[in-house]
């Protein structure tokens, strides 16, 4: 599909055909094929399902056309895998999506990117070292991917804003989750995209964000871990990296932080130790002079998912297609949904996370936990004193602290 330039009206088929029901990245490809184009392909799927014993919902013409204006009405524009602007790296995946919905500065979707991910309940330490990462690679050309989502995925926006930070959502554009971030989803749109392969006005589900997570992986060139849990939707992304070939890396930490148990099990496996932004720039560099899609460079870090693991897609049962992937629940929190539960029960307004959660086992200075928490530095300090008191952190000399062992 590649160099290919859609009239309005093939768009519009494309769009019917992946929102129709049980069509998923593999199967348009199989009936793109079979069949020269998406048109032909709306012509001939019901009577394909019908054979298989199924009936299937078609998106209608005018729900596409719905869609498509309220999009323009964004702002964003559609682009078709194998168009000038979409990602040369993320067509190279085999679950690459037929379409994205994109805002903001699609320019910036042709840089090199790295994908920066990690825990939502990160430390003040992790928040800190991921800003840095996000603001010494964009400083070398890299554009900044992630999730959106809270912790990790936010610092790394944040600290791109000025360089290019891509942000892809779990659902709709105008939908993001979690509510809070939406003001920074207006932000990064100034010099960075946001991407989804969801309609609007889809408000993501628990399996949503295994789909995101491999389009944040498909994107980069290598993949950081910065903080994750053992069972972390971080890994989930790491694992995706792998699969596609792109490199993976992950930040050490303390094993006696849960935080770090993630990225010390990655690296344990092969991945590659991150201790500074260098270490990432040096081992893409040679990458960076050849075609992306020609970047499979993984490692091989885990086997083949096992078969019982839930597809994340529905996907129609044709002979010439791959099994829909499943996602590795094995490395997630099954969690996805008690990790991320639907974004119709979060709060725009939650509260400031426990300053406990932001302190690990590195001496951080009062400023730094000032800075991550939000909170006046005066409370901070009142706080500080509890939690020193009832023997919770550390007080090191230079007024830095610690969680207590």
């Amino acid at each position: 599909m590649a160099g290919i330039a859609l009239t309005d009206r093939q768009r519009l088929d494309w769009l019917r055909l992946i929102r129709s029901e049980s069509v998923g990245p593999r199967t348009f490809r199989s009936l793109m094929n079979r069949f020269g184009g998406a048109a032909a392909a709306l012509d001939a799927l019901p009577d394909i399902a019908r054979q298989a014993g199924r009936r299937l919902r078609l998106c209608s013409p005018s729900e596409a056309e719905r869609e498509m204006v309220a999009l323009e009405r964004l702002g964003g524009v559609f682009l078709a895998m194998g168009e000038a602007g979409y990602p040369t790296a993320l067509q190279a995946i085999d679950t690459a999506p037929p379409l994205i919905a994109v805002i903001g500065q699609a320019q910036v979707l042709a840089r090199p990117a790295v994908a920066l991910v990690g825990s939502r309940n990160a430390s003040a330490a992790g928040l800190k070292f991921a800003g840095r990462l996000a603001r010494e690679l964009g400083e070398a050309g890299f554009a900044i991917t992630s999730g959106l989502a809270r912790g990790i995925d936010t610092a790394a926006h944040e600290a791109s804003l000025g360089s290019g930070t891509i942000a892809v959502l779990a659902g709709g554009l105008d939908q993001p989750y979690p509510p809070e971030n939406l003001p920074l989803l207006a932000r990064l749109q100034e010099q960075g995209a946001a991407i989804s392969e969801m309609p609007l006005g889809w408000v993501p589900r628990g399996r949503d964000f295994p789909r995101r997570n491999r389009i944040v992986s498909g994107l980069s060139l290598g993949t950081v871990v910065v903080e994750a849990a053992r069972k972390s939707g971080s890994l989930i992304t790491a694992r995706f990296a792998n699969e596609q070939g792109r490199l993976v890396f992950a930040v050490p930490g303390s094993p006696l932080d849960p935080r770090a148990e993630g990225g010390n099990h990655l690296i344990r496996e092969g991945a590659i130790l991150c201790a500074e932004a260098a270490h990432i720039i040096e081992a893409l560099a040679p990458l960076l002079a050849a075609d992306p899609a020609a970047a499979h460079r993984g490692s091989q870090l885990w086997d083949a998912l096992p078969a019982e693991e839930e597809p994340l897609w529905d996907e129609l049962d044709l002979p010439d297609i791959a099994p829909a992937p499943r996602a590795p629940a094995a490395l997630g929190d099954p969690p996805l949904r008690q990790a991320e539960p639907a974004a119709a029960g979060d709060s725009a307004s939650a509260p400031p996370p426990d300053l406990l959660e932001l302190i690990g086992l590195a001496p951080l200075s009062l400023d730094d936990l000032v800075r991550a928490s939000a909170r006046p530095a005066r409370d901070v300090s009142r706080a500080l004193l509890e939690l020193e008191l009832s023997g919770a952190v550390l007080r090191h000399p230079g007024g830095s602290v610690s969680r207590a062992l």
